[in-house]
């Protein structure tokens, strides 16, 4: 109810409104002027994280993405640091970016043009990205550790959205025993036996002056700070394990999902898939795509974005809560209280977006036809929660998505029209595609 009735929630109840999850009580903030004040004019009193019991059971009190306080801060500051020496605005990582889009490109090609399941190619691709930059290395996709790693966190992520599952975080006492949360304890205790084995491999062969990516940093932080006998220290063994959890999930999921909404809106609107195509021609003829080239592919862009936009990953954002009592907009929460930033009510607010349940690239241009941003783009979030893998992000949907409207022409499965073509988006925690079919014609 909350992902896709909230502009008539807003309507009815005002951008502020409270409902009960149990007995928990929530407050949900709705529209673009209200979550952006929020979330960056209230920054300290609604920058907490609320961890639900379905997220104590994947976290157990560790890790960067469902902590808070002292440890929250620290291993962000470190998250953000080490992502940007080895992933976010660096050549290095462009590189990456596009040797894995040669892996991909191969396995698509394996199609033949023939119909198949984005689904797998293109999250194992963005899971091999951020592999690189937290291990150092990518894998091969049929190794089977791989697989299974990759299997298990779109499974927990999925499952995490639940119905059954957010009676459990309602109830927890009460329905402890369901299914979809033994499935989720399961792959977290598999996946953190798989994680601690890559660490261990890492660290038999760390070389304390040779980073190779986000562990070997910690590992190395870890070692100099038990050298100087530091007390409490937030660099400890289940933190890394699941700070890499944390990263692995969240910089696989939403991306891919990402990608496959965009290949399926341009084999819903080929129209468009074409424009971009056109452009792509004109300014970058048959080379590879680089990330300089995003300036002077306005109209490329704009699509991206709007895919963005109207794909809606994370409608309601990760839960939050008030870290003090707090007025806000003439009401009073008390500190502690659940707080729902919906993301999607900015993404498709209709005072802010022209034609905000269409996907229209015009939202962002202008009249000469040059890109713009938009204020009430909020797909990452803002303010001391905001994605911190915002800038890898950006930089693996550009890449991927012109690398392969370069190479392919996607289109609906034989028998299958445009019109018929699904935008239902399916059930979780984030909101991927549903299951769908592609065929990729090579345009060379």
């Amino acid at each position: 109810m909350l992902c896709y009735g909230p502009s008539r929630l807003s309507k009815e109840y005002g951008s502020v409104f409270t409902l009960y999850f149990g007995t928990n009580k929530v407050v949900v903030l709705a529209g673009y002027e209200t979550v952006r004040e929020a979330l960056v004019n209230y920054a300290e009193e609604f920058g907490e994280r609320n961890i639900s019991p379905i997220l104590n059971d994947i976290n157990r009190g560790h890790g960067i993405l469902f902590a808070n306080g002292e440890s929250w801060k620290e291993l962000r500051r470190f998250a953000l640091t080490t992502l940007k020496d080895f992933g976010m605005g660096k050549r290095l990582s462009q590189d990456k970016i596009l040797e894995e889009c040669g892996y991909l490109i191969q396995v698509i090609e394996e199609h033949k043009g023939n119909a198949f399941d984005t689904a797998l190619p293109i999250t194992y691709a963005t899971a091999n990205i951020i592999s690189s930059i937290v291990y150092g290395s990518r894998f091969d996709y049929g190794d089977p550790v791989f697989k299974n790693m990759v299997k298990r966190a779109n499974q927990t992520i999925c499952v995490s959205g639940s119905a059954s599952v957010q009676l459990f975080n309602m109830f927890p006492w009460l329905f402890g025993w369901i299914k979809n949360r033994q499935v989720v304890l399961k792959n977290v205790e598999m996946a953190v036996t798989d994680i601690k084995n890559l660490i261990n491999h890492l660290k038999e062969t760390l070389e304390p002056g040779l980073c190779r990516g986000l562990v070997d940093c910690f590992l190395i932080v870890k070692q100099k700070e038990e050298d100087s006998c530091v007390l409490d220290t937030h660099y400890n063994e289940e933190n890394l394990t699941f700070t890499v959890s944390n990263l692995f999930a969240a910089g696989t999921d939403t991306t891919a999902a990402t990608l496959r909404w965009g290949l399926l809106l341009m084999a819903k609107y080929p129209h468009i898939q074409e424009q971009v195509h056109e452009e792509l021609s004109r300014v970058v003829g048959s080379r590879q795509v680089c990330v300089d080239d995003r300036k002077n592919l306005p109209y490329t862009d704009a699509v991206i974005h709007e895919t963005q936009r109207l794909a809606n990953i994370a409608p309601m954002s990760l839960p939050h809560q008030t870290s003090q009592d707090v007025t806000f907009k003439g009401y009073f929460i008390k500190k502690g209280t659940i707080v729902f930033p919906l993301l999607t009510s900015v993404l498709y607010d209709e005072s802010e977006w022209e034609s905000p349940h269409t996907f229209n690239p015009s939202h962002f241009l202008d009249k000469k036809g040059q890109f713009v941003r938009r204020d009430a783009f909020m797909p990452f979030s803002a303010g001391r929660r905001m994605c911190l893998g915002e800038g890898l992000a950006k930089m693996e949907l550009f890449l991927f998505f012109t690398s392969l409207i370069q190479r392919f022409r996607f289109t609906p499965p034989p028998g299958i029209t445009e019109d018929e073509l699904d935008l239902t988006p399916a059930v979780g925690f984030t909101t991927p595609p549903s299951s769908h079919m592609l065929c990729a014609v090579s345009r060379q």
